[in-house]
This record gives structure tokens, C-alpha cells and sequence, in this order.
């Protein structure tokens, strides 16, 4: 039942770049916390804070996937170390204004766009070191340590950015935040170095088309990331919750804290007993059941209004997000060649990364007309009947068995 450890036993270079992404995630969680309640705060609206997510989602789409051909290109632990050190001039900048207390919104969205726009390359390229390090059977238990230490982080930050708040104010959590990265630089700075591997593609929109193909050519890897849009899009909450909590618990920053790391807590549940969802061979129809899953707590917390219930709900939603995740990304490791892989994780990234920011202003626009618990509601029964449509339409995705030979005629077929 627990998570497979062997990947962090076998490798001792994975295991200092695990720990160092597991202190920096947590400070990056405090950030994210500060920033949508200091954006909140400024202007008492859903929508505002879903346009801070649009900012995210902006430089994700325009710089995400042409930023995976030059991982292609690229040594990638070199061109991680440089985007690293650009994260962390822009986290210093945003901690910088508020110990200044500028409470200026257009600057919030300005270093939220550069954080996102350096991110938009970082994460992918982080993300092709797995296959580097791991033998190919020690993926699986590799993504669900990663993920561990996403929900950890979201567990963490989130309450810890609360108290640090009520304590000193929200320049304290970007301050963390900024420090946070000397322990991520450390990790990828130890890591070997990782060329290209064969003739490397030229970065531009030819290699950007030239993955793209790929993802179209493969139903695995389209049921994945359409599975994964569904949820997002249609089923995100998060820029919700900041009314949501003054609407229902009187806008407390601790009740806000623990709604916002009830995802994480089911979360953390799910990854530290991720062993069976390591060994699960059906990945794409188990998928799309915890897509599903997802959906119909979404759908009930906004029907909810007693903390416990909701955070309860929360933790619901994290577990078989945690699920989805880990599967999703076994899948794209496992089909994609060496050679795509980071076209192919810069588009997983777009979707992973970019959709739930669309899903966030579209949360919070609907808030804005309606109100935060319809948002969520009427989302998560839309991700549930959205999860039936893409089982019918991608038939190949529900059938796909990770024990068997992948389909080489899928990656023939391109042009």
C-alpha cells in the first residue's frame, strides 16, 4: 500500500533533487497563498483573483510548448539551473513589494506573469530528468514521489502561510518563498549533466509542430491530456475559495488555509499509499475514474457550508487528483521517446499547468455572476458528464493496458 521508496534508495542524485523540490514547493505554496489573498484583499473579488490566474495561464500557452523544443535541444540540467536562477530574482522582487507595501494590483500581475513565463520552461525540462535517472519500471513509484511532494507542500503551505499572516503579515510567506530556492538550485546543480541524446531538433515552431503531430497521432497521450482538461477547465475551485470562506466562515485567513490544503491532505493520502495506483495497468480508464470522482466532490462542496464538511470534500477531490496525476504523467514518460520528451512534457505542462488557471477565471467569473458555491457545483457535475463524453469519443484510452507492447504504429504515422 505505501509508496515505493526504491528510486530514492537507488539514486542518490534523484534523492538530493527530491528533497530540495520538496523545501522549494513548500515555499512556492506560501507564495501562492499570499498572492491570492493579497489580490483579494486589494480589490474583495472572485474575478480578480481569476484574472491573476489568467496571468499564470497567458505565458504557460504562448512560451510552454516552443519552451519543450529547446529542452530537446538543450543540456537540460544547464538550462534548469538558468531558469532557477530567473524564479528566484522574480520570487526576491515579489517579496520586495510587499515589505515596501506597495498594494499596487497591475504589479501583482506583472511578477505573476514573469514567474509564470520562466516556470512555463523550468517545469517541463524538470520533468525529463525521471528517464534520465530511473530505469523505466521505477517511473511509476518516481511520479508518485514527486507528487508526494506536491501534496506535502500544498498540505504544509497553505495552513503555515495562514499563521505567518495572522502573525507578521503576507511579506513573511513571500520571504520563505524566496529563500526556498537556494534548496532547489542545490539539487539540480548536483545532478549529471543531461545532452541531448542523437541528432537534437532545432528549437522552433517546425520541432513545436513536429510533437504536436505526435500527441494527435496517439490516443493514449490525447485521452490523457483531455481527461486532465476536463477536470481543470470545467472543475477547478480554487479561485472560489477566498469568497467562498468570507461567504460561509466569516473570511478568517485560518479557515481559508485549510480549505485550501484540504486537496492537499487527500492529497498526501493518496500519494503515501500509492502503491496500488504504481501497479495499475488500465491507467487510462482508471483516469478517468477519478476524474469522475474528482468531479462529484467539486460538485457537493459547493452544495456544503460546515468547514469539516467541505474540507472533508477538499480532501476527496486531492485524493483522485493525486490518482489522475500520477497516472497521467506514467503515461506520457512511458510512450513518449527520448527525443520528444520535452516537446511532449511542455505540452503535458500546458495542460496540466495552464488549464487550471482558465479553470480558476472561469470559476471565479461564474462566482462573480452567480455565486461561489453554484461555481463549483454546476463545475463539478460538468467534469462528470465530461468524463463519460471522452470515454466514448476516445475508446482507444480506456482500453489502453500499460502491461502490453505500445502501438509503434501510432509515432510511424508522422509526417
Amino acid at each position: 500500500m505505501l509508496a515505493d521508496i526504491r528510486p530514492l534508495r537507488e539514486s542518490p542524485a534523484l534523492r538530493r533533487y527530491w528533497a530540495g523540490s520538496a523545501l522549494s514547493s513548500i515555499g512556492n505554496q506560501m507564495a501562492a497563498f499570499a498572492l491570492s489573498l493579497q489580490v483579494y484583499q486589494l480589490t474583495h473579488s472572485s474575478a480578480a483573483v481569476g484574472a491573476l490566474a489568467l496571468t499564470s495561464a497567458l505565458p504557460i500557452f504562448v512560451i510552454g510548448l516552443v519552451g519543450g523544443s529547446l529542452t530537446d535541444a538543450a543540456d537540460r540540467r544547464r538550462l534548469v539551473l538558468v531558469t532557477s536562477s530567473c524564479l528566484t530574482a522574480v520570487s526576491a522582487l515579489v517579496a520586495l513589494q510587499a515589505f515596501l507595501d506597495l498594494r499596487q494590483l497591475w504589479l501583482l500581475y506583472l511578477l505573476s506573469t514573469a514567474r509564470a513565463l520562466f516556470g512555463a520552461i523550468d517545469i517541463p525540462a524538470r520533468r525529463t530528468f525521471l528517464p534520465r535517472l530511473l530505469p523505466a519500471d521505477q517511473l511509476p513509484a518516481a511520479n508518485a514521489l514527486f507528487m508526494l511532494v506536491f501534496t506535502v507542500s500544498f498540505t504544509i503551505g497553505p495552513p503555515l502561510a495562514g499563521l505567518l499572516t495572522a502573525a507578521g503579515g503576507l511579506k513573511f510567506c513571500y520571504f520563505v518563498d524566496a529563500l526556498s530556492f537556494a534548496a532547489t538550485l542545490y539539487g539540480v546543480a548536483r545532478l549529471p549533466s543531461m545532452p541531448p541524446q542523437g541528432r537534437a531538433a532545432r528549437p522552433g515552431f517546425k520541432a513545436v509542430a513536429e510533437g504536436l503531430r505526435f500527441i494527435r497521432h496517439h490516443p493514449i497521450l490525447t485521452g490523457a491530456f483531455l481527461a486532465d482538461m476536463n477536470a481543470t477547465v470545467l472543475g477547478m475551485p480554487a479561485a472560489v475559495l477566498p469568497a467562498f470562506n468570507a461567504e460561509h466562515f466569516g473570511g478568517a485567513a485560518q479557515s481559508l488555509g485549510l480549505l485550501m490544503a484540504a486537496p492537499a491532505i487527500g492529497g498526501l493520502l493518496g500519494t503515501t499509499l500509492s502503491g496500488p495506483v504504481s501497479r495499475v495497468t488500465r491507467q487510462g480508464r482508471t483516469m478517468l475514474i477519478t476524474v469522475s470522482i474528482w468531479g462529484a466532490a467539486i460538485a457537493v462542496f459547493g452544495l456544503s457550508s460546515t468547514l469539516w464538511l467541505c474540507v472533508l470534500l477538499l480532501a476527496v477531490a486531492g485524493l483522485a487528483d493525486s490518482a489522475s496525476v500520477i497516472l497521467r504523467t506514467s503515461m506520457v514518460l512511458t510512450v513518449t521517446p527520448d527525443r520528444l520528451r520535452g516537446r511532449i512534457t511542455a505540452a503535458d505542462y500546458v495542460v496540466g499547468g495552464g488549464a487550471p488557471q482558465v479553470g480558476n477565471l472561469e470559476a471565479g467569473v461564474v462566482a462573480s455572476l452567480t455565486s461561489p458555491g453554484f461555481s463549483a457545483f454546476s463545475g463539478g457535475i460538468a467534469t462528470v458528464i465530461g468524463a463519460a463524453v471522452i470515454r466514448l469519443a476516445v475508446p482507444a484510452f480506456a482500453k489502453y493496458d500499460s502491461s502490453t507492447e505500445p502501438d509503434k504504429t501510432w509515432g510511424s504515422r508522422l509526417s
